[in-house]
């Protein structure tokens, strides 16, 4: 691990930071009725600290094997409330190392890999699932790191 955190910008940063105070998820079509009113359609939200979050996400990206970890290069892994306008865990921006040649690829920013914490959790009951799901979120992101299709990860069922 230590490679690889030499090899590669390796933090946690936080986009806006949002809490839900409830627990529940309104969906959107009711508009803004009062929470009373809306509680037979609440969903059930699995809450995390966003602490607890990011120890997962080290904990997934160090479960990677070794082989694979130690090629990882230039990618920083940032952690976020939701995608704007999009229902995803996860997304892989950047270019990957399929990709790269030795006079196309320098001077540039790191990729990306962001993780939504609120759309994990709201689609997670329990700490498990949490873990599953952030585990298998930062497998298919990675995947994508090292040019993994997505019709590929379907295939190998980390899609």
């Amino acid at each position: 691990m230590k490679s690889l955190r030499r090899r590669r910008a390796h933090h946690f940063r936080r986009a806006a930071t949002l809490e839900i105070a409830i627990g529940v998820v309104v969906p959107t079509h009711l508009g803004r009725r009062s929470i009373e009113s809306i509680h037979e359609y609440a969903l059930p939200v699995y809450e995390i600290t966003n602490e607890r979050f990011e120890e997962l996400v080290t904990e997934a990206l160090s479960s990677l094997p070794a082989e694979l970890s130690s090629q990882i290069e230039n990618l920083a892994i940032i952690v976020a409330d939701e995608a704007p306008g999009r229902n995803l865990y996860g997304l892989y921006e950047g270019i990957p190392l399929t990709k790269r040649g030795p006079t196309s690829y320098s001077a540039v920013m790191p990729d990306r890999i962001t993780l939504y914490q609120k759309t994990i959790c709201q689609h997670c009951n329990s700490a498990e699932e949490v873990e599953a799901q952030i585990r298998k979120t930062v497998i298919h992101e990675v995947a994508h790191h090292f040019g993994i299709s997505d019709p590929r990860l379907v295939e190998l069922g980390w899609a």
